[in-house]
């Protein structure tokens, strides 16, 4: 009996995905575990696992478009059988399947090839074309880079063409091209920033009429005349690569990770596709005389740590920059991470009223204890091991500090997760170590020292940034004293930890050297009130300065 594939639900926040592409076809032969389709959603790029046996009956939706959570996608069963009731709405059984899709370890930035969304062709001078847009490529996006064109102006493209690569807030994706025709006009030079729904470029008929559909609008490379030869590209924009490599996200990601040219590497899917079982298998040994593969643009990978809930309010314009003599200075155009961290850390700090609270916390009890048991512990045990158990167990005797602020609500968690702040080439990035307060010393050192391997290989999954109920960010390592964080929304608060430093005390009356380390907890004032910051504090000091008192 033939079976509906809905869309599954791919993450705690999803509501709907993108078919980035189809890996099977009308008519295919499935099997359970075949990979039916790559899945967009609002935080990565899955895979759709098929988990029956049989024909490939039909497909809905067209790579590009958008499904709410449990729209069909396809119906499998046998050959020539009627599915016409399971569309309709019949009383056929139907199967929710993919329920367990496989996430790529590490969202590859290159995997997703969103639709290129296209204006109505209009007739110009008697001949067609058509408007091609910047797509709304996630969900918070506002704006695109093109990191290179692909195609120049006066080219031939087809359907299914990539005619750039666009940096996005989230990942690098490649825009593929839906007409026929002649690259008539391209807008942006690489580099150039497009708001969602810009004009990217103009695809139809040689001799078009490209102006009317401008507008009045100018720049861009100019149209091709017809009948004239491709003009060669611009300086800034690089040569279009001869020819393009099939491989899966998962597979690029693997290749990328393992410093394989894809080149090199024979395709066991559909049209010769790579995919993760061809690059896992290679050996430089079934390489062929090397190859060069085609240039791409650096690809970026972008993980917020959680979303934010309260609107922005109006930053202050900065101002302009006083003028500098020419080859005194680098200018660096500001990345999409970037572009996001700072955001969302904006919209934090001007809407969510941060208050701070400092405390001294003496060590000295806390060196030693670590000592001890770094000598019968199978992993090494750091300070913000201890720091991070001792703010779960404070926090479970403090819930009003493990709180969220959403907008119309305060959220007391019941569950103590803990995000750690790892530094990135790219920027930060927040996993969890979740249910802190019940783990020992041991497993919480293992964790975030997995997590923060993966954070910096770019492997971190969704389900280990999302979801932390309060934030820490240790600076100690790098000799800071102290310092103040802006809290991660919608956590309540964050707690920044500076270095330990030897300094004079008073012990019993009498002067002695004492290690000191300052915390300064953020407080969102919506939330937390000073004296419910300052107990949290007070509960927090006396289990590292007795740390003998959490491990019971």
């Amino acid at each position: 009996m033939a079976e509906i594939i809905k869309m599954p639900k791919m993450s705690d926040t999803m509501t709907e995905g993108v078919i980035a592409a189809w890996l099977k076809k009308v008519g295919d032969n499935v099997k359970s575990g075949d990979i039916l389709a790559e899945v967009e959603t609002d935080k990565a790029t899955m895979e759709l696992e098929n988990y029956d046996d049989g024909t490939l009956l039909y497909i809905g939706p067209k790579e590009g478009e958008a499904v709410a959570v449990d729209g069909i996608l396809a119906i499998v069963g046998k050959p020539g059988e009627d599915f016409s009731a399971l569309l309709n709405g019949g009383g056929a059984p139907t199967a929710p399947k993919a329920e367990a899709p496989k996430p790529a370890p590490a969202p590859a930035a290159e995997a997703p090839k969103p639709a290129a969304p296209v204006a109505p062709a209009a007739p110009a001078n008697g001949k067609k074309a058509t408007v091609v847009l910047m797509p709304k490529m996630s969900d918070t996006m506002t704006e695109g880079t093109i990191a290179a064109w692909l195609k120049k102006v006066g080219d031939k493209v087809k359907a299914g063409d990539i005619l750039a690569e666009v940096e996005t807030d989230k990942a690098t994706m490649e825009l593929e091209n839906y007409e026929d025709g002649t690259l008539l006009y391209t807008g942006p030079k690489a580099g150039e920033a497009v708001a969602v729904d810009g004009i990217l470029a103009i695809i139809g008929e040689e001799g078009a009429d490209i102006q009317s559909l401008l507008g009045g609008q100018s720049g861009g490379a100019a149209p091709a005349p017809a009948g004239a030869p491709a003009p060669a590209a611009a300086a800034e924009e690089p040569a279009a690569p001869t020819g393009r490599i099939l491989a899966s996200p998962l597979a690029k990601s693997i290749a990328k990770e393992k410093g394989i040219n894809l080149a090199q590497v024979k395709g066991s899917g559909d049209n010769g596709r790579i995919v993760q079982r061809d690059v896992e298998a290679f050996t430089p040994s079934q390489a062929a005389a090397p190859t060069t593969a085609p240039a791409t643009a650096p690809n970026e990978y972008i993980a917020a740590a959680v979303p934010v809930a309260a609107p922005a309010a109006p930053v202050p314009k900065a101002a302009p920059a006083p003028a500098a003599a020419e080859g005194t200075y680098t200018d660096t155009p500001v990345s999409q991470m970037r572009k996001v961290i700072a955001k969302r850390l904006s919209e934090s700090l001007f809407t969510a009223p941060h208050f701070y609270l400092t405390m001294e916390i003496l060590m000295d009890k806390a060196m030693e204890v670590r000592t001890q048991l770094n000598t019968l512990s199978p992993v090494k045990l750091s300070f913000n091991d201890l720091v991070l158990k001792a703010s779960a167990v404070a926090l479970r005797q403090h819930p009003v500090v493990n709180s969220s602020w959403l907008g119309d609500k305060i959220r007391q968690n019941k569950v103590i997760n803990i995000g750690v702040a790892v530094a990135v080439d790219e920027g930060l990035l927040v996993p969890v170590i979740r249910n802190a307060d019940g783990k020992g010393l041991s497993q919480i050192a293992t964790e975030v020292k997995e997590l923060a391997g993966k954070a910096k290989s770019k492997k971190l999954q969704p389900a280990e940034w999302e979801g932390s109920t309060f934030t820490i960010s240790n600076l100690g390592m790098f000799g800071i004293d102290e310092f103040t964080a802006i809290i991660n929304p919608p956590d309540a608060c964050i707690l920044a930890v500076g270095g330990i430093k030897q300094t004079a005390v008073v012990k019993d009356g009498q002067l002695a050297i004492g290690n000191l380390m300052k915390v300064t907890l953020s407080c969102d004032h919506r939330v937390v009130d000073g004296a419910t910051g300052a107990a949290f504090l007070q509960t927090l000091k006396a289990l590292l300065e007795d740390p003998m008192r959490m491990l019971i």
